[in-house]
């Protein structure tokens, strides 16, 4: 559930912050005064694209916090810690930064997050509905989505899309390698000489960094042991070497001592300083021990280096680049050696098939199955929204198999009685689509399980007693969940068990949007305002208190 939107500097929003309820909310106000700016805001602030001009002028950015108590959506702490996003008590923080030049920030309960994380996090919160959804309703891939997840099939109908084109990855496939048999045989041969070749050189990539230690140490052998040997004379061997020196301080500091017994720190750090001098020069007399010129290692290791830089020079690689290039060889291999035996691809493509029509049966089953009774559930809402005699039908027409199925969805509409239905976008005019549209918004929500579902004026068109029946259907809509919408109707207003209202502000020569909370004396006369338009007078005030008592 919504809990707060906060809003600073965006569009003509200086500093905002609104608390919400649960159940049926109703943001109200004059056109213009910035209804739809608080839903743009809420859409940043879950993804939605953001661009500098949302930015109140003479501003540097645009801040929106929304935040949502999330105690019982299981499915999204899931998603949230396969993310990494810590739960602080149920509660979970969308912030969004848009900036003058264009940069944005987003960020989950104060952890930086990608837009992306901020738009799968929405996709579990809020459902948006504005005017435009009417339009897209038009859209059979709309309609079939919205059917899918009305039959609880929108995993199934995903899965089968996959299923789909790994089967026609296959198919294509098949057929090219059908076509090009001769091409991939040579391809085939020339892959194994290839591979033959690099495992014949055996080389790892972890190998050539000790090539070149090793060759390093060998070329410079006589350097390294000239040098070690000067050290040691400087350490311990001649006759004013380091040990010595240190040996007569460490006397003199000892007899010094007994005078002052602060000098004992000195006289510790130059012990300390003669045991790691003698550990440095035992470790060169080892190493000096067991070190010797070797040239005819030297020669085996240059050797070794030159095939692997002839190597990689033939496939126009680095040497470190050649096992990669074997592993891709390999399994480019393995790919034509598969295709190479005889009926191998067409029976995995033959297996892929199977595996895709049996998900799209599934489907199919599920869909008309389902189909019946969201035709029926429609159908009766029509009646409650003038639509007597109305008729709304799931069309489900046999199709080549494809990612979407065995069949094509389609709304069908019949707006009067005895007329066949027949396709959205030929029957219906605006008002008839914002009815029907929201009769499926409301059938179908109550399948789902979003917990918060934001209408924008999807009632335009509808007036009348119409109205006052969309207003029971929204009233009916939050009375499990949290349901906002933005209404010019009164008859809408008035069902709404909180109300909200927008308006303009001047303050300092600017021109500001502001939001408060209506007290029931309040709220009489905004729902007046709206009956009766800028002159409110005791009629229209009676017929707001009339209209209250009823809701």
């Amino acid at each position: 559930m919504l809990q707060t939107l906060s809003i600073r500097d965006f569009v003509i929003v200086d500093a905002l912050s609104i608390e919400f309820e649960p159940s049926f909310t109703v943001l109200t106000g004059e056109t213009g005064a910035g209804k739809s700016i608080l839903i743009d805001a809420l859409s940043l602030a879950i993804g939605g694209r953001g661009e500098a001009g949302v930015i109140r002028s003479g501003c540097e950015k645009a801040e929106i916090s929304a935040s949502f108590y999330i105690a019982k959506l299981q499915a999204l702490k899931a998603w949230m810690q396969e993310n990494e996003i810590p739960n602080d008590d149920d509660q979970l923080l969308c912030r969004r930064v848009i900036y003058a030049d264009g940069r944005s920030r987003a960020f989950l309960n104060g952890q930086p997050a990608t837009i992306q994380q901020l738009r799968d996090a929405g996709e579990f919160l809020v459902d948006i509905y504005s005017q435009n959804a009417h339009h897209s309703l038009l859209k059979l891939a709309t309609q079939r989505e919205i059917f899918d997840d009305f039959c609880g099939l929108t995993t199934v109908a995903q899965q089968t899309a996959q299923a789909f084109k790994h089967w026609q990855h296959l198919h294509q496939l098949r057929v090219e390698m059908e076509q090009n048999a001769s091409k991939y045989a040579d391809e085939l041969a020339e892959l194994r000489d290839k591979v033959r070749e690099l495992k014949q050189l055996g080389f790892a990539a972890e190998e050539w960094y000790s090539l070149q230690q090793e060759h390093s140490r060998l070329s410079n052998g006589a350097s390294l042991l000239s040098g070690c040997e000067q050290c040691r004379d400087l350490l311990s061997e001649a006759e004013i070497s380091a040990l010595r020196q240190l040996a007569v301080a460490q006397a003199k500091l000892q007899g010094l001592r007994d005078y002052d017994a602060s000098l004992d720190e000195a006289l510790t750090s130059l012990d300390s300083a003669i045991i790691q001098i003698e550990e440095t020069d035992r470790f060169l007399n080892r190493y000096l021990q067991r070190a010797e010129l070797d040239p005819d290692r030297l020669s085996e290791v240059e050797a070794r280096i030159q095939s692997i830089h002839a190597t990689a020079r033939k496939y126009r690689a680095r040497p470190e680049e050649l096992p990669d290039l074997l592993a891709n060889w390999q399994d480019r291999m393995t790919e034509l050696e598969q295709v190479a035996v005889d009926g191998e691809l067409a029976k995995k493509e033959a297996q892929a098939e199977l595996a895709y029509q049996q998900l799209a049966k599934q489907l199919s089953a599920g869909r008309h199955e389902k189909a019946p009774l969201l035709s029926q559930k429609i159908t009766a809402e029509m009646q409650r929204l003038s639509l007597a005699g109305g008729r709304f039908e799931v069309a489900l027409s046999a199709q080549n198999p494809s990612a979407t199925g065995l069949e094509q969805v389609e709304f069908l509409v019949a707006g009067h009685v005895g007329v066949e239905p027949r396709s959205l976008n030929k029957v219906a005019s605006g008002g008839e689509l914002s009815r029907i549209s929201l009769a499926i918004r409301v059938v179908t929500a109550q399948q789902g399980l979003m917990p918060t579902m934001i209408f924008d004026e999807v009632d335009v068109g509808i007036g009348g007693g119409v109205a006052e029946v969309v207003g029971a259907l929204l009233k009916q809509l939050g009375s499990d969940r949290q349901v906002l919408v933005i209404t010019h109707l009164p008859q809408v207003a008035a069902q709404g068990a909180h109300h909200l209202n927008v308006k303009k502000i001047q303050r300092d020569g600017m021109t500001l949007s502001a939001i408060e909370p209506l007290s029931s004396e309040m709220r009489v006369e905004e729902i007046a305002r709206m009956l009766g338009g800028l002159e409110i007078t005791e009629t229209t005030r009676q017929h707001a208190k009339e209209m209250l008592a009823h809701r």
